[in-house]
């Protein structure tokens, strides 16, 4: 009898973590269209860093091709970067040099600017990166007292190898699911930074206009990536091979 009760209790167990499993997953993909609102995008994305004491430090401006299939093609535009791209194919990056015919094997962690990584820009989708679990409902805000609305709390882990952060814990509206801030943990499982979003409109939120991120390892500067535009676009299968991309082709 004891038997039979732990083999059901077992069962119950095991279906309700499949029931969480594949709520968490539905949270991301609602979450995930709020950054991406469609499988092939082109987004033009300028990033700023702003010192301690807010004055401004440095800025650049990318042009980013995110495709279906976790494919990211990244155009950097800033004359300091002039003729650079990233490409990103699966688990694997290369950043391409206007001056040499081999690409260079990078990881989403590779630096672009201030606290903003390759990773950070290159994919915009959790629901395909990360498993987890929901930890509950808490105030979206890290001061609760000064918390006007509740959040949802998903403890995020990769799921696969090449992605920027190993784990994210994540908080989403109850209601809509926006996302509204992360504290992002590299592999060490140290706190790198935090991330909060800004949207379009804050009772009836459609998209994310701004992620801000923040060093929680050395020089405390916020990062400010701003999405200034989207719109569909689907990219020559020819722009996605780095062996097409060392011959500098202009790409229009």
């Amino acid at each position: 009898m004891k038997s039979f009760r732990y083999l059901i209790t077992a069962a119950i167990a095991l279906t309700a973590l499949a029931a969480q499993a594949q709520d968490v997953a539905a949270l991301l993909k609602a979450t995930d269209k709020y950054r991406m609102s469609a499988d092939n995008l082109q987004v033009e994305t300028q990033i700023n860093v702003l010192n301690a004491d807010g004055t401004p430090d440095k800025e650049r401006r990318y042009k980013v091709f995110a495709q279906a299939k976790r494919q990211s093609l990244v155009i950097m535009q800033s004359p300091a970067e002039a003729g650079q791209k990233v490409l990103m194919l699966g688990d694997d990056f290369w950043l391409l040099m206007p001056n040499s015919q081999r690409p260079l094997r990078i990881t989403p962690m590779q630096k672009l600017i201030g606290d903003a990584s390759t990773g950070d820009i290159a994919t915009m989708s959790w629901a395909e990166d990360y498993t987890g679990k929901l930890i509950g409902e808490e105030p979206c805000e890290e001061d609760a007292a000064a918390a006007k609305q509740s959040c949802l709390h998903l403890s995020l882990n990769a799921s696969r190898k090449g992605v920027t952060y190993q784990r994210i814990e994540l908080w989403i509206g109850k209601t809509r699911h926006e996302p509204v801030r992360a504290d992002l943990y590299v592999l060490s499982d140290k706190l790198a930074k935090q991330a909060r979003f800004v949207l379009d409109k804050p009772t009836a939120p459609t998209k994310v206009l701004e992620m801000v991120l923040s060093d929680q390892v050395s020089n405390h500067k916020t990062t400010h990536v701003r999405y200034l535009s989207q719109k569909e676009r689907q990219v020559p299968a020819e722009w996605l091979n780095p062996m097409f991309l060392v011959r500098n082709p202009p790409l229009d």
